[in-house]
């Protein structure tokens, strides 16, 4: 596929079609990497667990860090109906 690069301000673009994005999940971020002289672009996928530490500060900084099923829960599934 054959693209015309354009001229944006002081930097330049390529436009990019709505299915080619679609097609390579790419939604409002991407991540571009250059490779042997090449531009590659991929999806930005956000990283597991990132944000995590600072939430569960949160949580025992409010107190908010109580069990929400005791601990006397049948854990053998004995009494348990299925």
């Amino acid at each position: 596929m054959k693209a015309t690069i354009i001229l944006i301000g002081n930097s330049r673009a390529i436009k990019i079609p709505k299915a080619v994005l679609e097609q390579c999940h790419i939604d409002k971020e991407a991540i571009m990497e250059i490779e042997k002289g090449a531009i590659i672009i991929k999806p930005a996928k956000k990283e597991a667990r990132t944000g995590w530490d600072e939430s569960f500060k949160e949580i025992r900084r409010f107190k908010e860090d109580n069990l929400l099923v005791s601990g006397n829960v049948d854990s053998d599934f004995k009494e348990w109906a299925w």
